[in-house]
Parts: C-alpha cells; structure tokens; sequence
C-alpha cells in the first residue's frame, strides 16, 4: 500500500512538473500581431525591435502584420487565431471595446506608461485608458508629383481632376476611403445618415474611371517610381517616399482630414498577457519608441521622444504638423447598422471598379 502511494504521489509530481515545463514553454513566445513597415526591423542599419526584446527577456517574438483595420478585425473576430499584442486604430479599438474583444490592461505592469503625454490619455475610444496603449498617431494627406501636378492642390477635389486620369491612387480600406469622399462633400464622418453614406458611395463611383488602382502599402514603390501623380496616405509615410523621391509634395487638403491614434492592445484571447504587457512596456523605453518613431516616421505620443532634440523629425511640419491649422476629424465607432451599411456600399464601389 504504501509503495502505491509513493508510486502515486511520484506520478502527480512528474506530471506537474511536466505541466509546468509546458506552461513555461508556452510563455516563452509572444505573438504580435502589427501593420505592416509599423516597427523599427534591423533594416537599413536600424534597431531590430523584436530582436532586442527577445534578447532581453528570452522570449520569442512570432510576428504577423495586417494591411488594414478591418482584415486585422476579421481575423481576431473570426476566432481562429489568437494573438497576444494587436496594434488597431482609435475607431477600431472602440468597436473592439463594445464586442468585448478587448482585454483590460493591467498598468502596474506598464511603469513606462509614464512616458504617454495628457493630450494622448482618455481620448473617446478608451475614455478611462482601460484597454490600449497609445504607439503612434498622425494625419491623412494628399501626397502628389510635382513634376506631374499643374499645381500645388489645395482640395480632395484634385481626385476627381480628369486631367490625371490613371494616375490617381486611392486607399484600398472602406473608412479612410470614404473619409476622403465625406470630406469633399462636407459630410461629418462619423454620420449615420444612410442618404449622406449612399451620396459618398456614389461620388467613389464617379472617380472610378480616373483611379489607377486602390493601393495600401503597393503606394511606396508607385509613387517613388513616378507612376502615379497623386496618392492618398499617411503624412508619415509621405516623409519617406520624399526620401527616395524628391519630387513628392503633399498638402493637408482644405476640406478636412482625419486624425487618428493607433495603440497597442491585448485581444480577449491572448494566448500570455503577462508577455503582452511586457511587450508593450518595452515599446515604452525611451530607446525602443525613438527607435520605431526614426523607422516608421509617424507622431510619436512618447514625451522622451519628441522633447529630444537629436530625434530626426523633432518638430517636422508634416508629422508634427500646427494641428490649429487643419480641419481634423478622428474617426469614432459606428453603429453596427451603419457598419453594415459602409460595408456594403464599399462592396459596391469595388466592384464598380472591376466594370
């Protein structure tokens, strides 16, 4: 009886030993989930972010990149996978919030939480910082060659200009194309007036024959390359084409723009929040968020950051542009009528495109 009981109390030992080398095993990888060209890689003589981070903490990083918000909000709604760090824009992380796909981060793991400024704390998205962690921030533009633009354009209307027929790029993603249409025609973005939504599709459609192609990150090597004479993008992804083609011009249109956050986040069903939170503390180091905001060339909300004089883009007129002087409007969470609505009126304007 008594060499049972040994014999048993050894089995439950060495299967609780072997559990916990599984647990241990399985909380060595972090797996992040991020926009794509969205953190410093080792290119280019650059910090390797993730590289750093598993130097650092033994831990490795498994990393996939989306191209817009929408796809990422497919794919952790959907299930099927399950990421521990997300990185989605202010209007997604609300929607995210109110589907309860969002966990709540735990901030006595984030001392360098410290580093986040007032104005990037209790935005509408996350009103009580519950949930995100704010990575970068930045601006919409009208980015155009000069050597192919008459002149400088001061509106969106320079989209509908036939005169660059096939030479217009537009975003390929339904809220930031729309945004574009709403602008033009003084609609607010966050409506949720269906005829205002149906009028914005139908000005889509009326570009259609001058679009040479609905573009994410495809917009680098066709502006770069000149094949296009104006694209719509991110102000911090315009100072990178400019680099490599100095010809590029771009213009904060006058009929408005959107403004957005993008934050870190940890999806309802992280795989190891405590590795996510330490991801994201890390993202916090002075070091790390100079790193990602030299590579990826978008506002940092990093106090170290943009109060550091030797930051290549310290008070830049494009990614820190005087916010006074623009008509800016920050997408926000609609209601799922309207969503679907956006939705289907995006599938319509796509496939008009395809005539």
């Amino acid at each position: 009886m008594k060499r049972v009981l040994i014999s048993s109390l050894l089995f439950v030992f060495l299967a609780s030993m072997i559990l916990a080398g599984c647990q241990k095993t399985e909380k060595q990888v972090v797996y992040v989930y991020n926009w794509g060209e969205y953190i410093s890689d080792g290119s280019e003589g650059s910090l390797n972010v993730n590289r750093a981070f598993e130097k650092r903490y033994g831990v490795k990083v498994v990393y996939d990149y989306y191209d817009n918000n929408e796809a990422m909000y497919a794919k952790i709604k959907g299930g099927g996978v399950s990421y521990d760090v997300i990185i989605p824009s202010d209007y997604m992380i609300e929607r995210m919030i109110a589907e309860d796909l969002l966990q709540k981060i735990d901030f006595e793991n984030m001392p360098n939480y410290k580093f986040i400024p007032e104005e990037f704390k209790n935005l509408p998205y996350d009103p009580k910082d519950e949930y995100s962690v704010p990575y970068a921030a930045g601006e919409v533009g009208l980015i155009y060659n000069t050597k192919m633009v008459e002149e400088e354009p001061t509106s969106w209307g320079a989209l509908w200009d036939a005169r660059y027929a096939k030479k217009i790029l537009m975003i390929n993603n339904p809220r930031d194309a729309f945004a574009i249409a709403q602008s033009y025609l003084g609609v607010d973005y966050n409506t949720t007036d269906k005829a205002e939504w149906q009028a914005c599709a139908q000005k889509l459609k009326e570009q259609k024959p001058l679009v040479q192609a609905y573009v994410n990150d495809e917009v680098f090597n066709k502006m770069e390359s000149g094949e296009a004479a104006l694209a719509v993008y991110f102000a911090g992804d315009y100072v990178i084409m400019k680099e490599n083609n100095p010809d590029l011009g771009m213009v904060f249109p006058k009929e408005g723009v959107n403004t957005f956050v993008d934050a870190a986040c940890i999806p309802y069903n992280a795989r190891n929040k405590d590795l996510a939170e330490l991801y994201i503390n890390f993202l916090l180091e002075p070091e790390i968020a100079l790193a990602n905001a030299e590579f990826i060339c978008y506002a940092s909300p990093h106090k170290a950051v943009v109060e550091d004089p030797e930051y290549s883009f310290y008070g830049n007129e494009y990614i820190y542009p005087d916010k006074e002087k623009l008509n800016l409007q920050i997408f926000e969470n609609l209601p799922p009528e309207t969503l679907k609505l956006l939705s289907d009126l995006w599938d319509d304007v796509k496939l008009f495109a395809a005539d």
